[in-house]
Formats: structure tokens, sequence, C-alpha cells
């Protein structure tokens, strides 16, 4: 590794290390006792603090000199603690729905430019759709990624789209146009269905979750091999789903008059 990668690591790790050292005991520490705790050089700690004021990861203190922990650490908890929030809600209404199809369900989150699922009950059933918590998927083929993208900025559609459109079986949409229109049918019906798009033989439906704002922070959906839902049950189990995504909707607070313009 070049010298230059293993400093710009070792910065990492010592910002990483600095940021570690407040506590709810010591909320405003200064640079001499950072670099004491740190064993590092006054000169590098206040060059690290200085970048992590710049980034709202610290703030100083005018009257003291001191440091504290900043705004942008708040801001990147809340969407940690938004993820959770939404995964604990959302488990309940979950179980009803595997009950009621028999069939795997899961619970994703937009997270960098793929689904990020979040939560899943797989089907008692030995032939099943499989699904980790933790796992990727992609955006434009899977349902719960499809209801996802239909609802993110026109930029960020068009970020996905120019990172390339992967065709993972033959009926992957791997045309702009075909996906634009794609994603306007599903602002329109309220859901995303996948037949057989992200993997042979697996269809699945999926529906958004709204928060209190009327903002859509996650999709869940239900998946099942084709032997078991063929397209007519698969149009059947639509309903369910999006009364499963209200549901947890409603629990996060959500009142349709209150959707977004932006939807």
């Amino acid at each position: 590794m070049e010298q230059s990668a293993k400093a710009r690591l070792s910065s990492v790790a010592n910002s990483i290390r600095l940021l570690t050292s407040f506590s709810g005991e010591e909320d405003e520490l200064g640079i001499t006792t950072l670099a004491g705790r740190l064993r590092l050089a006054k000169s590098t700690v206040h060059r690290l603090a200085a970048t992590l004021t710049s980034a709202g990861f610290l703030e100083q203190n005018g009257e003291t000199g001191k440091y504290r922990l900043g705004v942008a650490l708040f801001e990147l908890g809340a969407l940690v603690r938004r993820r959770m929030d939404v995964a604990n809600e959302a488990r309940p209404k979950l179980r009803e729905l595997l009950e009621k199809t028999g069939e795997t369900v899961q619970l994703g989150i937009v997270d960098h430019y793929s689904v990020l699922y979040v939560y899943e009950m797989e089907s008692p059933r030995a032939i099943r759709m499989a699904a980790a918590v933790g796992a990727r998927a992609p955006l434009h083929c899977t349902a719960v990624g499809k209801v996802l993208l239909a609802f993110q900025p026109q930029e960020y559609v068009k970020q996905v789209i120019e990172n390339g459109l992967t065709p993972y079986t033959a009926k992957t949409l791997t045309k702009r146009d075909a996906v634009v229109g794609m994603l306007d049918e599903v602002r329109l019906r309220e859901h995303a269905i996948d037949d057989e798009e992200s993997e042979s033989g697996l269809r699945a439906i999926a529906a958004p979750v709204r928060n209190h704002t009327g903002a859509v922070i996650a999709a869940l959906g239900v998946a099942a091999p084709v032997q078991r839902m063929s397209k007519k049950v698969m149009h059947t189990c639509v309903p369910s789903v999006i009364g499963t995504a209200n549901a947890v909707s409603a629990r996060l607070g959500y009142v349709p008059s209150r959707r977004s313009n932006g939807d």
C-alpha cells in the first residue's frame, strides 16, 4: 500500500477515535485532553478537529474553545433510528401478511444505489424465496426496488439508470424509456410487480411505506416461486400487500391527506 493511502487510512482511524472519545459525562473536550488520550500531537488533533468541524461532525464552543459532537452525527443517527423504527412497526403487520399468504415477506430501504433488506420473514414451505437481513438487491428489477426507485428524486433515478441496468433474466427491463415508464406506472398503481425479472422462477409484489410527512421511506413485499404464485394468484395478492403497507404507514403516523406533492 502506498504511503499516502496509509496516511489517509490512519487519519480516518484517528478521526473515529477522536469522535468516540466523547461521552455523556464529557460532552466537551479540548485539544490538549484529546491529544493526550489519542497519544497524538496537538497539531495533528487540531487538524483533525478542524476537518471534522467543517463537515459538521464536531462543533467548537466559541467561549471555551472546546469541541463537542456536531449535528451531522445526530442526522446520521436519525437515519439509523428511522430504519429501526420502520422495521419495528412493520414486524407485526409483516407477520400477518406471511400468515395470510404463506409466502416470504420482506422490508427494504434505499441504501446508496441498491435495496437494503432490513427485515424479512421466510415462508415455512420447503421451496421458498430466501432473503437475508442486510442483503442487497437491485432497484430496477425487484418489486421492493421498483417501489423505492419510483419515489426517489429524478436526479437519483437518472443516476441509477446511468450506472447501468444489469439484465438479471431475459425479462429484466434494461432500456431507459421502459424503466421510466414502469416507474410512472408504479407511482400510479401504488405497487410494483417482479415477474421473473430479478430471478427466474420468482415472482414478487411490493408497495410503499410512508412516514408521517408522506415520504416513502421503505417498501414491503411478498415473494414466492412461480409454481405457487401464478399470475392470477399474484394479482389477487396485490390488495393484501398494499393494505399491509398502508397499515404500517398508519403506524408511522401517515395520514393520506398529508401525502407530499412530489409523490
